[in-house]
């Protein structure tokens, strides 16, 4: 439910930019690092919250995928030290029966 009510704030974000670029149709020069530009406020309002938007995504993804490794690797070795504990105890347990049969005799 918090993730949906995100994604509609952004959408109504996206929105909100679009409305106010669409009333505005200036033409502004745009200076990326490599190039310039002529674009419509509209047009470069949208790109850009689409293309931060995408990109927030994707450090998002990555970061919960690096956890779901990470998380993954924990419950393998938690599930390993169990299996030796497990082995451990039952040769513990092993030879107080052994020390016991042998006391009787």
């Amino acid at each position: 439910m918090k993730y949906f009510l995100i994604l509609l704030l952004a959408i109504a974000i996206f929105i909100v930019s679009v409305t106010l670029g669409s009333s505005n149709n200036q033409i502004i020069t745009f200076n990326y690092l490599i190039a310039k530009g002529d674009y419509p406020i509209s047009t470069l309002l949208a790109v850009l919250f689409a293309v931060g938007f995408v990109l927030g995504w994707l450090i998002c993804g990555v970061f919960y995928a690096k956890a779901l490794i990470s998380l993954s690797n924990a419950r393998r070795k938690i599930k390993r030290l169990e299996s030796q504990l497990v082995e451990s105890l039952q040769s513990d347990n092993d030879t107080k029966v052994a020390l016991v049969t042998n006391e009787k005799r």
